[in-house]
């Protein structure tokens, strides 16, 4: 049996420059943070013919094109292995809620079919695979920065070249700042997002077509991302909240849907009566996850969770995707 554990993700400034669409032409920059919240993958012979899938489904495909679940059966065309095969994912946080679940489903995917045939395999290549599965292969127009994040962990800054390079290195973000950060970011759940391909497909169009409010918009993001690095690696973390309404207020106005009158309503009280200094919604789909950074915890928890929304409480993941078990 092999087991792997991947991280799931928040973005912590320049999330949308990923996209091949602006990339390509100008360049992008993201900064993330892996988060204590998993999907685990397992993978065992099975006394089944063919192949048993277990996830929010049951599968079982006598051959690799018949698998309806897409990343799974991408993946395993790319990574064949013959049958008598049982694959079960289970996930701490479920999918659609701007966590970049799909990202770390097919990075510990990709891990654990590297790992079922005993070959190492290095966080850069399983990126790399699970990036191109999903957007050459499937067609969705996802940027990279979640494959990256949940292969690598812990703070990652990642610079995305016009030529599809991509350099990446940890933010130089001292014990006591990163310390000082978790203490500081809270978590509400507003709801299930929608799929984020509509809007980051709404994104792709308009900069594939030189739209000049979606590319400044987008330019405005990658310098606040590089911003947003500047201060936390000096320590000063409390202006993270700052920097991060300015770059709500943008990512709404940047595509139609990024919100809604209900989680508009929810971030006015947060930054109300919650006392919160500034925050965001994780994700593209337009649900999902409060980011909120406050100095009073307990100010924020009795607004928020007396307004009916439930906290989700977070560490940050330093270790990426992992092999937890190997049993082979």
């Amino acid at each position: 049996m092999i087991i792997t554990r991947t991280p799931l993700r928040i973005s912590i400034g320049g999330g949308g420059t990923d996209l091949p669409s602006y990339y390509r032409k100008f360049g992008g920059f993201v900064i993330s943070a892996a988060i204590n919240k998993y999907v685990y993958i397992t993978i065992n012979h099975s006394f089944h013919p063919g192949y048993l899938l277990k996830y929010s489904e049951i599968e079982l495909a006598t051959a690799i094109p018949e698998i309806r679940h897409r990343l799974i059966r991408e993946a395993l065309t790319c990574n064949p292995l013959p049958g008598n095969l049982e694959i079960v994912s289970i996930a701490d946080v479920p999918a659609g809620t701007g966590l970049g679940s799909s990202g770390s489903f097919l990075v510990g995917l990709v891990h654990a079919l590297h790992a079922y045939r005993r070959h190492p395999v290095a966080a850069e290549v399983l990126a790399r695979e699970a990036f191109d599965i999903e957007m050459n292969r499937l067609g969705e127009p996802v940027g990279k920065q979640d494959h990256y994040i949940a292969a690598y962990g812990g703070f990652l800054c990642q610079e995305y070249r016009p030529d599809d390079g991509v350099s990446v290195s940890p933010l130089k973000i001292s014990e006591d700042a990163a310390r000082e950060l978790r203490e500081s970011l809270m978590m509400f759940f507003v709801g299930y997002t929608r799929s984020a391909s509509d809007l980051l497909g709404d994104q792709k169009k308009k900069s594939e077509a030189g739209d000049g409010g979606m590319i400044e918009a987008l330019h405005f993001t990658k310098q606040l991302g590089y911003e947003i690095g500047k201060i936390l690696e000096a320590g000063d973390v409390l202006r993270f909240g700052e920097l991060m309404h300015e770059h709500w207020m943008r990512k709404r106005a940047r595509s139609a849907g990024m919100s809604n009158s209900k989680v508009d309503t929810f971030y006015d009280l947060a930054r109300g009566e919650g006392g919160a200094i500034g925050g965001k919604l994780v994700g593209a789909g337009g649900s999902g996850f409060l980011l909120l950074q406050t100095r009073d915890r307990n100010r924020l928890r009795k607004a928020m969770t007396g307004a009916g929304l439930m906290e989700m409480d977070f560490s940050f993941d330093f270790d990426g995707s992992v092999v937890q078990m190997r049993n082979r």
